[in-house]
């Protein structure tokens, strides 16, 4: 309990100091015109309230991310409570901050236009395909997530008591959400919902301290608590994503970039959801150990969602049942729908496709359906490991980007490239290490990804003294 609460509490004071210390670092003015004033559209940049903005982006980046992954990463030990805590604070809230706020100076422009901008065409290029094959997986796991289980509760209900059925229903809403305005659906609907798992990680939190049972703590060691003796580098970094940095959340910022009204609002919206998010992570992280007794315990338990229903139905009862039912279903299909919006407009920007009509949304978005439907035929353990490895080879690219942003524009680049060669040894040592990469034993693994951190550490700092040498003579 000692060390949850600790973590807790440095959580807090991340997003109070280090927050601040980054927003100044990128000196946010809000007499710049915003996205969303001065390329308003009606479909996509549209001012919203701030509150509902940054309920938008929580459950944007949320889904049952930092829910399913905490309670996987806590397999790994007291190790999970660090890596919640100093990835949120100095990498994901960083990563997700820096993102909206280049999107906004840049008229909302997408992930990899960024990365395009900073790091050139053949980042552009690969950032492009790269993310439209993310947010197409990510949508196609968030559809067979959420049908599986809400079959389950419509036995009797002819075709709605079986997983396509419910397929169809969310894909006819994802549909949707991807071609009407922004605030028609998605800014009616996600304010509700984001609540709900807000009060639902609230009430999860509370039940921690007034339940008895087992909480591991840094005294117990950061290594070797896994039941199936996963090595905890670099596995843990990919298993807990959402709750610490997640390249995701780099396609989710810009949708909220163009439609934040005032620039100074980018730390409570960007930095501060990343944050609520990974205390989300944090709370269930200590109640799936506290209400299993043990990693065995809790590894017998099988699948997440089962954690989280029994959780929540133990704990909180009827409320906790309904709590349960909009994080397991509602949370997953939020992240979908975005995840096929973010590709609508990623692929339109690459195509410089007008979005203005409803035709042209149409023209764009069906193709991108057709191929979510595709990848719903494949095994979804497959597909949820490999959007995991793309989901933080990602979030690596995105660091890169706004690090060259910051050297650019006279910033302390610091606070974004020490995250970046971090990921660069985490993504590069998981994807030789683990079995849907060369499983390659551990140590030469991460040896192999040291190297690939300080290569792609030097060939920055090449660049950087480069560019300095031109700016001076400038």
């Amino acid at each position: 309990m000692v060390t949850f609460v600790i973590s807790l509490i440095a959580l807090l004071l991340g997003y109070l100091f280090y927050g601040t210390l980054v927003e100044k670092v990128f000196r946010p003015d809000d007499n710049r015109p915003a996205p969303c004033f001065s390329k308003a559209d009606g479909v996509d940049f549209m001012p919203l309230p701030a509150w509902k903005v940054y309920l938008i982006q929580f459950l944007n980046i949320a889904g049952t991310g930092p829910i399913f992954g905490a309670i996987m990463g806590i397999l790994f030990g007291p190790a999970a409570y660090l890596w919640i805590v100093f990835g949120t604070i100095f990498a994901g809230a960083v990563h997700d901050y820096l993102c909206g706020m280049v999107s906004m100076r840049q008229g909302g422009a997408t992930l990899p236009e960024i990365a395009g901008h900073e790091l050139g065409r053949g980042a552009l290029v690969f950032s492009r395909i790269f993310t439209i094959v993310l947010l197409v997986l990510v949508s196609a796991v968030f559809v067979v997530t959420p049908a599986s289980l809400l079959c389950t509760f419509t036995p009797g209900w002819g075709f709605l008591a079986t997983p396509m059925g419910w397929c169809v229903v969310i894909f006819v809403y994802y549909i949707l959400a991807t071609v009407l305005p922004i605030n028609q659906l998605i800014g009616r609907i996600y304010p509700v919902f984001g609540l709900a798992l807000l009060v639902m990680a609230v009430g999860i939190g509370v039940c921690i301290f007034t339940h008895e049972g087992w909480m591991p703590e840094l005294s117990d060691g950061l290594t070797g608590h896994h039941p199936k003796d996963i090595p905890v580098f670099p596995m843990l970094c990919i298993t807990i994503a959402c709750g610490a940095i997640s390249g995701f959340h780099a396609t989710q910022s810009p949708l909220m970039a163009r439609c934040l009204q005032r620039e100074t609002l980018g730390r409570r919206i960007f930095y501060g959801s990343m944050v609520t998010e990974g205390v989300v992570a944090l709370v269930w992280a200590a109640a799936a150990i506290k209400f299993a007794g043990s990693y065995e315990a809790l590894a017998a338990m099988g699948n997440p969602s089962v954690v989280v229903n029994n959780v929540c139905t133990s704990w909180m009862g009827t409320v906790g049942a309904v709590l349960a039912i909009l994080g397991v279903v509602a949370a997953p299909i939020s992240s979908g729908d975005t995840a096929l919006r973010s590709a609508r407009l990623t692929a339109a920007e690459m195509m410089h496709f007008d979005q203005h009509r409803l035709w042209r949304r149409l023209a764009v978005s069906l193709p991108l359906f057709a191929l979510c439907a595709l990848l719903m035929c494949i095994d979804f353990s497959v597909l949820w490991r490999y959007f995991a490895w793309c989901n933080q080879t990602l979030a690596c690219l995105t660091l890169w980007a706004v690090t060259v942003w910051l050297v650019r524009h006279g910033r302390c680049f610091w606070i974004a490239l020490v995250p970046a060669v971090f990921m660069t040894l985490v993504v590069s040592s998981y994807i030789l290490a683990a079995p849907e990469g060369f499983s390659l034993p551990q140590l030469p693994s991460v040896a192999v990804g040291v190297v690939s951190a300080i290569i792609s550490a030097g060939i920055f700092w090449r660049w950087r003294l480069r560019y300095a040498k031109g700016h001076d003579r400038d």
